[in-house]
């Protein structure tokens, strides 16, 4: 059994730019209510609620606070009605909404009928006919459009942004062949569309789909039917646990899509209940890796292993012999930090991975025994370094443990909207490359007599720039989840697209340095050969945007996995391309 994962699955930029809207004004001091559902998703709308967000269908009661308009939009007169009674408005709109509602409004005023394509109660066309100055109409099939009142002669026709594109040409031509004058405007959203050609593509190759949303939401509805147009048997979900197991291992492969509303950590949770049932059906070997690679990147021990095998690399950039200690406080530093930083940052965790939120949960005492142990070895092979080196990865750790701590006291400081140094907006992936870098690269400089130099500086950037990139990248991945526990990391700061444009540029810059390096003396030709983790950066990066591989364990494995190849490209060199600085230098 495969698992194929649809592009466009999720949230629409509506539904986010809507969500987004709410979640900037959270943490104010007004009363936040959303006029009507944001969003047509259970699970959705009970995170709202859980951060004292309130639906409202009137304005009985309400006579203070913040009034947010959801994504679908409402009727001019409403919009008035909650204006009079002097609350503070939130267009959350969405802008493909408002172009209809345009159209609908300039056409009313012309003297056109407008007939609407869609569901007569869904939201968004209960607040289409408000701008049709009474002349509005609602059809949702053919024989309704043939039942029209025959007496109308100009005529407008949109379509309600998520409606399926097939019946509404269909219903288009037959109004066009019952009235003389008829403008007809294509209003059906462009990631509908995209949307509904993919299931269509999907439900081709596989034996069978999911679909994942809101029973009350029209556009996943509609997914489902165009799923089960294809003849595909077809699988209705909000969560995962109406996945049917005994039905679900029948099929070798299995499409996964969701609806527009639908919020990403109930896709993950989906996929990941899936993955398991195809993991029972794997061959002995095939799922024995599978869980092997599983653990180790759940449990962080890949990344850490990764972290040491850095240090190898950063040596060798400075002249250095690399050590076993270097590796083990490396691989201690990072394994420590990383189960920290989860434990003081659960509910993140829980949106952006609630499978491994589940097993750092289940594992607690485990995972606490093993930070006392990574962080004692640490400090206990830094001590026999030299009280320098001790002191230096003391304040290191500090410094990471105080991330996560209120350090702005309460009082007249309230003023101060940074408490804590996670409060910094994209602080935690700079704070986290900054201390990777000076652990890998600057604290075997410390021990020896040259000291730290710009080969030192080089093996820092190399770290520093490779673990920005990854950090930043999985930054991307989490921006829904940490949007709702008001986290301000670099792609909520920028935006993915800027964001991944920055992580391009860094590396660009890198290879540039690594490139100079060794003819100015700075490094041995090492440096030439580590280009080789530039290109696979680029190559992940790649593989994310094209969402070839989009989530899970598998994407985060290859992206770990740069790490380790900076090792073995150090390797080769040091076997094949080079004279050893030192004897001791041979691995």
């Amino acid at each position: 059994m495969s698992v194929k994962l649809a592009k466009t699955a999720g949230f629409c930029m509506g539904v986010r730019r809507a969500m987004d809207i709410v979640l900037d004004v959270i943490n104010g001091k007004d009363k936040i209510y959303t006029y009507g559902p944001l969003v047509h998703n259970p699970q959705a709308l009970d995170m709202l609620n859980s951060k004292g967000v309130k639906v409202i269908h009137g304005l009985n009661g309400i006579l203070s606070g913040t009034v947010v308009i959801r994504a679908h939009g409402i009727a001019p007169e409403e919009h008035r009605a909650i204006k009079e009674r002097g609350l503070h408005v939130l267009d959350a709109t969405c802008p493909r909404v408002m172009k209809v509602q345009s159209i609908v409004e300039r056409h009313a005023q012309a003297g056109y009928h407008t007939i609407i394509v869609g569901d007569l109660e869904h939201p968004e066309v209960v607040g289409l006919l408000g701008f049709s100055e009474n002349m509005g109409m609602v059809v949702n099939s053919v024989d309704e459009a043939g039942r029209l009142p025959a007496d109308i002669e100009r005529v407008c026709v949109v379509s309600q942004t998520t409606q399926d594109v097939s019946e509404f040409r269909e219903i288009s031509e037959k109004i066009k062949e019952r009235f003389p004058e008829v403008k007809v405007f294509n209003t059906i959203c462009n990631s509908t569309s995209k949307r509904q050609r993919e299931t269509i593509s999907l439900a081709e190759k596989a034996d069978g789909v999911v679909v994942i949303g809101g029973r009350d939401s029209g556009n996943t509805r509609r997914l489902v039917k165009v799923s089960e147009s294809t003849g595909t048997p077809t699988f209705h979900v909000e969560t995962e646990n109406e996945l049917e197991e005994c039905k679900l291992s029948a099929f070798n492969t299995i499409g996964v899509t969701a609806g527009a509303s639908t919020p990403n950590w109930m896709i993950t949770r989906v996929v990941d209940r899936i993955e398991g049932f195809q993991k029972k059906k794997s061959p002995f070997l095939l799922r024995f890796w599978m869980n092997l690679l599983g653990f180790l990147v759940n449990t962080n021990i890949y990344v850490a292993f990764g972290a040491g095998c850095l240090t190898y690399v950063a040596c060798l950039l400075q002249g250095i012999n690399p050590r076993p200690s270097y590796f083990l406080i490396a691989v201690s530093y990072v394994f420590s930090m990383h189960i920290i930083h989860y434990f003081t940052d659960r509910e993140a965790a829980r949106f952006n991975d609630p499978g491994r939120a589940e097993f750092y949960e289940r594992h607690e005492r485990i995972f606490v025994t093993s930070i006392v142990f990574s962080v004692l070895l640490s400090l206990f092979l830094s001590f026999r370094m030299g009280w320098g080196v001790f002191l230096f990865l003391v304040t290191i750790s500090l410094l990471g443990l105080i991330y996560d701590i209120k350090i702005v006291p309460r009082g007249r400081w309230d003023m101060f909207r940074y408490k804590k140094l996670r409060d910094i907006p994209g602080s935690k992936t700079i704070s986290v490359s900054l201390a990777w870098g000076a652990v890998i690269s600057i604290l075997p400089a410390l021990t020896v007599d040259k000291g730290i130099g710009l080969s030192t500086g080089t093996a820092f950037l190399f770290v520093v720039v490779l673990t920005f990139v990854r950090s930043a990248l999985f930054d991307i991945m989490d921006i829904q989840g940490d949007r709702i526990v008001g986290k301000e990391t670099i792609p909520i700061m920028l935006g993915e697209k800027k964001t991944v444009f920055l992580l391009r540029l860094s590396l660009g810059v890198l290879s540039l340095v690594l490139l100079a390096s060794f003819p100015l003396g700075l490094t041995p030709s090492l440096s030439y050969t580590l280009l080789a983790c530039i290109i696979y950066a680029y190559g992940y990066l790649f593989i994310y945007e094209k969402k070839a591989i989009s989530h899970g364990v598998l994407l985060e494995s290859i992206v770990e996995t740069n790490f380790v190849l900076g090792w073995l490209v150090s390797l080769v060199w040091l076997l094949f391309l080079s004279h050893p600085i030192n004897p001791s230098l041979q691995p």
